[in-house]
């Protein structure tokens, strides 16, 4: 009798749509109901937010939110896989609720096209069961970890970053850690690598976001052993996972209010940073620096072989970030310093920061190029 009435609640095209869940004791006709009746938002279009929606809506996810302001640019279809090249200029929201209604025309679909601050967090994601965290920023994780936590709802978050990645669930229960018991304060914001510095293996992403739609859906059916307490990484290099135990931290769990998160995270230093002043100078001075004086000067770009090969600034010298902070470059440095000026940059400012910083702690004297060679370009 409770199967029948069960089974009326599903259409009989959505009992063949979904019959290898009906199939699965853990999930079954009930399991399949309760996705029909959940609700999911996912904050952020991209590469983690593309598998985990095109995976949500053939389950069955009856509701599913997505928060973006952002538009399809080219650089973006190596691995957000929602997104095709017709997609170009189109806002991420629109493109991916297009795709998902083409794969699950009885999946509903609402779209924010805003940004998610603290002014509107709680409001967006009040009336959602779990929230996904597919963003790519620390202010944002933070923002989503602390209105989570505030609407006593499930987080289920993701990160990746070159050919690692990884994945938990915060908050599911009253004694769940959240994300501030990963990373207690933020990284300075001035010495993280973008992704289109960095760069990132485009498989990555789908591996990542499949996983967080794979938590989402064992939360949503209370089925297997989520990641609740439990961090796992994957290394797509050595194709290896391994798992770290999260603790929750009382200290952790006063949060009672949203607050702002960009300068939250812009007002973190670095622990136990030496305390001197980094020198910039920008685009429009370095040119007319190098008009007068360019025989006292030497430009070091520490972005790496394959970005140097595709353009850089004329007569700079490569010495790749990673040769200064593993120590590998050091006395080369040295003794350019002894001879000349040294201007440091990179694509848009962020690396030739963390080098500026490295060499001063060393006890090398540099300059910081202000917007790298993106700013360069810009002002030919």
């Amino acid at each position: 009798m409770e199967e029948n009435k069960n089974k009326a609640n599903l259409s009989s095209e959505e009992l063949s749509r979904y019959s290898r869940h009906i199939s699965l004791p853990e999930i079954g006709i009930q399991g399949q109901e309760k996705l029909k009746r959940s609700s999911v938002a996912c904050i952020g279009t991209g590469g983690l937010g593309s598998p985990l929606l095109i995976y949500l809506a053939a389950a069955g996810i009856g509701r599913i939110g997505i928060v973006d302001f952002d538009v399809v640019e080219d650089s973006n279809l190596q691995r957000q896989i929602i997104h095709t090249t017709s997609s170009i200029g189109v806002l991420k929201t629109h493109s991916a609720k297009k795709h998902l209604h083409r794969i699950n025309p009885y999946c509903q679909v609402e779209l924010f096209n805003q940004k998610l601050t603290n002014n509107n967090a709680l409001e967006i994601l009040k009336t959602f069961d779990v929230i996904c965290d597919c963003s790519d920023n620390f202010p944002t994780r933070y923002l989503i970890n602390d209105a989570c936590f505030i609407l006593s709802k499930p987080n289920v978050y993701g990160s990746i970053s070159r050919f690692e990645g990884q994945a938990s669930v915060f908050n599911l229960t009253d004694n769940s850690p959240n994300y501030r018991d990963l990373i207690p304060t933020p990284p300075p914001l001035d010495l993280i690598p973008s992704c289109s510095e960095a760069g990132v293996m485009g498989i990555l992403p789908g591996i990542i976001g499949t996983i967080q739609a794979t938590e989402t859906i064992k939360v949503l059916t209370n089925i297997g052993n989520p990641l609740d307490g439990r961090l796992l990484i994957f290394n797509a290099l050595n194709m290896s996972f391994k798992e770290l135990t999260l603790k929750s931290n009382k200290m952790n769990k006063k949060i009672n209010k949203l607050i702002d998160y960009e300068s939250f995270c812009s007002e973190i230093k670095v622990k136990n940073e030496v305390n001197f002043a980094i020198k910039n100078i920008s685009i429009k001075q370095l040119k007319l620096l190098l008009k007068k004086t360019s025989e006292k000067i030497l430009l070091v770009d520490v972005r790496t072989l394959e970005e140097y090969k595709e353009c850089s600034i004329p007569d700079s010298k490569l010495i790749p970030i990673s040769t200064i902070e593993n120590g590998e470059a050091m006395s080369e440095i040295r003794d350019y310093a002894a001879k000349k000026d040294l201007y440091i940059f990179c694509k848009s400012g962020k690396r030739s920061l963390r080098a500026v910083k490295h060499l001063k702690r060393s006890g090398i004297n540099c300059i910081n190029i202000e917007g790298g060679i993106e700013a360069w370009k810009k002002d030919q």
